[in-house]
């Protein structure tokens, strides 16, 4: 038995979209909303969502438009981080939470960065998973050699294989289970056999068709007030250690956690990354 519940909601341009509903929808403590990476959905927060819906806490993780079970958007130029900041808030207030504690990787950190401006009421605390204000272009320029370009994988082994290559320097260590369970999910099966990515190959376009840089620092200004946890995966080639000193000399409060042996981004499944989301849940309902 699964344990979330399977539910959709209308976006305000009419598509349907995902998320996965863990926990009690009563339960009087804020819900967590795990908010995934570009080309990733909610899949990967799982041993998260369960570790903290042990106890009944609310834990939502919708997929992105474009990504696993919600629908694609036929102008691929939505696929921008404030589309996906309003589906979300359209999704809260659908629900009607208020108030939440924001769990946002890689792309996911800039929605929750986005949403905590939009609407700063609704968040309560964030976690930020290997993500800042500056991206290494390094890192940038591997996740644009592949998304939505890779060929479609013949069968799982392949496409374990795809990801080792792409992503193997992140992850130098990962026991060949750990790969089989990215792989599935990253990857889903095709009605005609094969499988491919679990997303919108327009994703990848829209990343690569994006206009000039647009200066961060003021949207991570945006959590001034908002207790956060930044997580860094000691590997990572787009979240440089210089990139985090200067989001500690900004944020003073700045809690940040290093995830050894982990790339971008880790996994949230490691012993120090359960443990430092814990500490910043109970910092933020002291």
């Amino acid at each position: 038995m699964a344990g979330f519940r399977e539910q959709f909601h209308t976006s305000n341009d009419g598509l349907q979209l995902y998320y996965r509903d863990y926990g009690n929808a009563g339960d009087p403590r804020l819900p967590v909303i795990c908010l995934p990476g570009l080309t990733r959905n909610s899949a990967d927060f799982e041993a998260l969502a369960l570790s903290l819906s042990a106890d009944g806490r609310r834990v939502l993780s919708p997929d992105f438009r474009g990504r696993g079970k919600s629908a694609y958007d036929p102008q691929f130029m939505n696929y921008v981080p404030p589309t996906y900041a309003g589906d979300v808030i359209g999704m809260l207030a659908s629900l009607g939470v208020g108030r939440a504690i924001f769990v946002g990787t890689s792309l996911g950190g800039i929605v929750t960065q986005l949403v905590a401006l939009a609407a700063p009421a609704l968040v309560a605390g964030a976690v930020l998973n290997d993500i800042g204000p500056e991206l290494d272009p390094a890192g940038l320029a591997r996740i644009a050699s592949y998304a939505g370009l890779q060929a479609d994988p013949a069968n799982w082994d392949a496409a374990i294989a795809q990801l080792r290559l792409v992503n193997g320097g992140q992850f130098p260590d990962l026991p060949d289970e750990t790969w089989a369970r990215f792989a599935h999910a990253v990857f889903v099966e095709k009605p005609e056999g094969g499988l491919r990515p679990n997303y919108d190959p327009g994703i990848g376009d829209a990343m690569r068709a994006g206009g000039p840089p647009v200066d961060m620092w003021p949207i991570f200004a945006g959590l001034a007030q908002v207790p956060t946890l930044l997580l860094r995966g000691a590997l990572s080639d787009l979240l440089a250690p210089a990139t985090v000193e200067k989001m500690k000399a900004a944020k003073a409060d700045l809690a940040v956690v290093e995830v050894a042996a982990r790339g971008h981004a880790p996994f949230l499944d490691e012993p120090e990354s359960l443990a430092a989301i814990e500490d910043l849940i109970a910092r933020v309902e002291a």
